[in-house]
């Protein structure tokens, strides 16, 4: 717990004590109990976000180094374009006058 041993830990308490005196002490105790799981939520949130993140940017690298799928010829040779379409009329009719 923060490379602190056990006589550090009894240090700090017995400081604590003489400080603050054996009324205070149970609040001071109860409040940092509080801050101190809050801060615990808090870092929890912060690595599950950062998790989240990194799992989205593995897929994207993973799809980015996914080789693309070949795509279907698009041109189609004039002989086939030719043979589809209609044939135009031989004489086409003159432009109606108004």
């Amino acid at each position: 717990m923060f490379g602190i041993g056990v006589p550090e830990l009894l240090v700090i308490l017995v400081v604590a004590l003489i400080v603050l005196g054996p009324q205070r002490l149970p609040e001071v105790a109860q409040a940092l109990g509080k801050a101190l799981a809050e801060l615990r939520k808090a870092t929890s949130g912060v690595s599950d976000e950062l998790r989240n993140a990194r799992i989205m940017i593995e897929e994207e690298a993973r799809n980015i180094t996914r080789p693309a799928a070949p795509k279907p010829n698009q041109i189609q040779p004039p002989e086939t374009i030719a043979s589809k379409s209609e044939k135009a009329p031989e004489d086409p009719k003159p432009p109606a006058s108004a």
